[in-house]
């Protein structure tokens, strides 16, 4: 049934938006359930994006639903300063059964930006605990995303995340990328070339001192920036000269981690064990705010001196470790474990990978990329005009009956994870057929 526009859009600023364009010709989403949405003008859209990479267990599941509804009802809130409910400890004993190696301590926030600043803030203050202070330099990489505040920002290399807000941190420096189109196009799943790349890492460690770097961040597969796979073997090269110099690894899995790429984490898939694991997103399956940094043993028991009365980090947020995120996490957990949701992954990623490559020939389309249950396709951008060719991508698939992200001229696909291979085939028909008629 369709429901009246509202009558002033003016006042919402909204995120990471063209406002004006938007508010002259509104895409207003007012239901979902299981991989589809609904518009205000009655329409159905299939999910091609899970939401924002995040709605891993599909819309409006009864039992995530129920849990936070009994949660609001039983108790609201609960300060997380000096106090606690068992809620947020069997969660974080819970996340860290899931991770892999020693990482097993768990720092709640809300958010995947929370969630990095957080990492940064530990690991700077576990070098400053371990009698090695000097260590302050934060590495990131080129085409990184990290979040919106100014700590992710700076690790960031997303240039218009950055630009328009001036100095950011101090001592930082970046990793070069890894794409490269003349190499790795249409690759499926990891491609071959640029393991080398992270040997730039060393060259770093050259030119500031291994005693100066704190910690290097970066995202397992890069999301935002338009699906930039690993190559085989740099992140284990990464893995083996941060061990080497005594340089903390940080994994950004807001994106990747409960399920993505069909395994709890992407650590678990490429069997490599980050010192900091920063996660959000479908944690929750979206349904509350929710985010955590997570750390190895040995991390959390270098804070643990002194007497025992201390505060031992003095960081935190008045929404951590929430009793409604918490009982949505628990029941999003529960979830992914009764319907095997990983497994799915696992099962339809080669079904997945076939039908996004099947798109190669299509108009504009200059590669293809794909892991887990992600996608992209990059298209040629238009001359004089970077990011149009995307943009009305992006409109024409809401039009025709999909909902889709792009990043500049890039469509990015990360559906949610219940997919089902006529869902594959439905979302990957409407691509075909705008595609066909881009300009």
């Amino acid at each position: 049934m369709d429901q009246t526009i509202p009558n002033d859009l003016e006042a919402y600023w909204m995120p990471f938006t063209a406002n004006r364009q938007f508010k002259k010709a509104p895409r207003l989403l007012v239901g979902a359930e299981g991989v589809h949405y609904k518009t205000i003008d009655g329409r159905t859209l299939i999910d091609g994006c899970a939401g924002l990479w995040c709605v891993n267990a599909g819309h409006s599941r009864k039992e995530i639903v129920e849990a936070i509804q009994a949660q609001a009802a039983a108790m609201d809130y609960a300060p997380p300063f000096q106090f606690g409910h068992p809620k947020a400890f069997e969660l974080a004993s819970r996340v860290a059964e899931m991770m892999p190696g020693d990482l097993d301590h768990v720092f709640f926030t809300n958010s995947g930006s929370e969630s990095v600043e957080t990492a940064l803030k530990i690991a700077l203050a576990y070098h400053r605990a371990k009698g090695e202070a000097g260590r302050r330099k934060l590495i990131g990489r080129v085409r990184g995303y990290h979040g919106v505040n100014f700590g992710g920002m700076s690790v960031g290399g997303i240039a218009p995340n950055r630009i328009a807000f001036g100095t950011m941190l101090p001592d930082v420096d970046h990793l070069p990328h890894t794409h490269n189109l003349e190499k790795n196009a249409f690759s499926k799943g990891q491609p071959e070339w640029g393991a080398h790349l992270a040997d730039e890492l060393e060259n770093m460690v050259a030119l500031h001192g291994a005693p100066t770097i704190a910690a290097v961040i970066v995202e397992p597969m890069a999301g935002s920036t338009g699906v930039l796979v690993p190559p085989v073997g740099y992140l284990e090269r990464l893995r083996e000269i941060c061990d080497k110099y005594g340089i903390l690894l940080i994994f950004d899995e807001v994106i990747t981690a409960f399920g993505r790429l069909g395994y709890g984490s992407a650590a678990e898939r490429f069997n490599i064990v980050p010192d900091i694991m920063t996660v959000a997103k479908g944690i929750t399956s979206a349904t509350v705010p929710m985010g955590a940094a997570i750390v190895r043993k040995g991390i959390y028991e270098a804070f643990m001196t002194g007497p025992e009365p201390m505060i031992e980090m003095f960081h935190g947020y008045t929404y951590s470790g929430h009793p409604l995120a918490a009982a949505a996490g628990l029941a999003t957990l529960d979830l992914y474990r009764k319907e095997k949701i990983f497994e799915n992954v696992r099962e339809i990623e080669p079904y997945w990978e076939d039908a996004v490559h099947s798109l190669k020939d299509r108009p504009n389309v200059i590669d293809i990329r794909n892991i887990g249950l992600v996608g992209a396709i990059e298209l040629a951008p238009r001359a004089g005009a970077p990011g149009a060719r995307g943009y009305d991508a992006l409109v024409k698939c809401f039009q025709s009956g999909a909902l889709i992200r792009t990043a500049g001229d890039v469509i990015v696909l990360s559906p949610p994870l219940i997919y089902q291979r006529e869902h594959v085939d439905q979302l990957v028909s409407v691509l075909s057929d705008v595609l066909g008629k881009l300009d």
